[in-house]
């Protein structure tokens, strides 16, 4: 069984890598919408979508281990 200090640790390395994408999901979602003309559109759009909601699990897990590590919960 991981150590809370471990499971601090992992919480925030899930939330470093949800940071990329907080910021590159919108800004790929922006660029679909506004090249509507092209035939890559909604591949774009999908990708946008699939990359925020990547960063909203990867920021639920982090969280979820943080406050895991901080209120130890024996099971």
């Amino acid at each position: 069984m991981p150590t809370n200090k471990d499971l601090l640790n992992k919480g925030i390395k899930y939330l470093v890598y949800a940071l990329p994408l907080i910021f590159i999901g919108p800004s790929v979602i922006y660029n679909a919408f506004m090249n509507k003309h092209t035939n890559w559109h909604y591949l774009v759009l999908a990708i946008g979508c699939i990359m925020c909601l990547g960063a909203m699990f990867l920021m639920f897990k982090g969280i979820k281990k943080i406050t895991d590590s901080l209120f130890d919960d024996d099971k």
